[in-house]
């Protein structure tokens, strides 16, 4: 298979070790995980190391086929067996025989149609729609649910014995929140896998990697994957800062965490520039203090001004956290996200400078 299972945690590891075991064996094995995990990865993985890797691997998501369609797509159908049906149709557990049928969300799967994939399992034949000639099948199958299907089954909504004859080896496939230490290796794969070609794949900064690793990604690996894609496509071959980045381009959740901790991993200029133990000196290839205030303030050489570039700063800092006061009438929460500050050190610059908080 081309696609890999990429993390080196202990629930990845375990899950490995036990693709290994079973791969080999004919048992059925039911797969539970949220949307998105990589519930399908897995099961190639199992296909991939079994002897029944060079046969087909045929997916079915039984969550996305109309329930009126579903025994056709399953089982196939006869030319003429209803309105429609033009010709014969092979039916996906035909296209799997000698492979690996993978039942995608099988607790979708409607009562009626339940039944009759039951006796499928159980005898080892597929009968078409509109056929009266049963067709032997030599399939293993894969499930996977992201139902608990225990709570199912006291509802009234699966059958116990399919479930039974799917559960010989159950197989829990781990959140990503609950394995935040395989980010790093996960965006370095997609990241790879999306670049352009003979092109860098995109990076991120320290501090972006720590909001993502507080983020705790609903929809898991799958919207990892998409969230590099589209940062790949929109940035090719660049280290991104959060700031960098429009919120509308990132999870929701995501630039939710941004706004709540918005300081700058390499610190804000005032926090670089005006700490007494700052190496001043290192930073001017980086970013020139006295061409930022000049161009930002208008003033002019300011040794001239008989001032210190720590107090001109001050100067500008105090400013811009009054305006920015002002502009949200007062509100600390929204002065903060304004200035992209950390909201117990805008109050603390508050206080430091006495600054009047009612909207002027």
């Amino acid at each position: 298979m081309s696609q890999v299972i990429v993390g080196e945690s202990a629930q990845t590891r375990q899950l490995m070790q036990l693709i290994r075991s079973i791969a080999p064996t004919a048992a059925s094995v039911l797969i539970n995980g949220e949307s998105g995990v990589g519930k399908e990865l897995v099961a190639q993985a199992i296909h991939g190391q079994s002897d029944r890797a060079k046969q087909p691997f045929v997916a079915v998501n039984c969550g996305a086929i109309p329930a009126e369609l579903m025994e056709s797509e399953l089982f196939g159908h006869k030319k003429g067996a209803f309105t429609g049906a033009i010709a014969d149709h092979l039916g996906k557990v035909t296209a799997a025989n000698g492979g690996t049928l993978f039942l995608d969300e099988i607790g979708d799967m409607p009562m009626s149609m339940q039944v009759k994939l039951l006796r499928v399992l159980q005898e080892k034949v597929v009968l078409p729609v509109g056929s009266n000639q049963p067709q032997s099948v030599d399939i293993r199958v894969v499930a996977a649910t992201h139902r608990i299907l225990e709570e199912e089954i006291k509802a009234g909504r699966f059958r116990a014995d399919l479930y039974y004859r799917l559960n010989v080896v159950p197989l829990k496939v781990e959140p990503l929140r609950e394995r935040r230490e395989e980010l790093p290796a996960l965006i370095r794969h997609f990241s790879k896998q999306f670049t352009q070609l003979d092109s860098p794949g995109i990076e991120f900064t320290d501090g972006f990697l720590q909001v993502m690793q507080r983020y705790d990604w609903p929809g898991n690996v799958r919207e990892l994957s998409n969230m590099i894609h589209r940062l790949s496509v929109l940035y090719p071959g660049q280290t991104l800062h959060m700031n960098h980045v429009a919120s509308s381009m990132l999870p929701a959740g995501m630039s939710e965490l941004i706004h709540e901790d918005p300081a700058d991993e390499q610190g804000s200029l005032f926090d670089i520039m005006m700490s007494d133990d700052a190496d001043l000196a290192g930073q001017e290839a980086e970013c020139d203090p006295e061409s930022i205030i000049m161009h930002a303030q208008g003033f002019e050489d300011f040794r001239q001004r008989g001032q210190s570039l720590k107090g001109m700063l001050s100067d500008i800092e105090q400013d811009l956290i009054q305006r920015a006061l002002k502009e949200s009438d007062g509100n600390v929460s929204r002065c903060a996200k304004l200035l992209r500050m950390q909201r117990t050190t805008l109050i603390e610059r508050i206080k430091k400078y006495n600054l009047n908080m009612s909207a002027a």
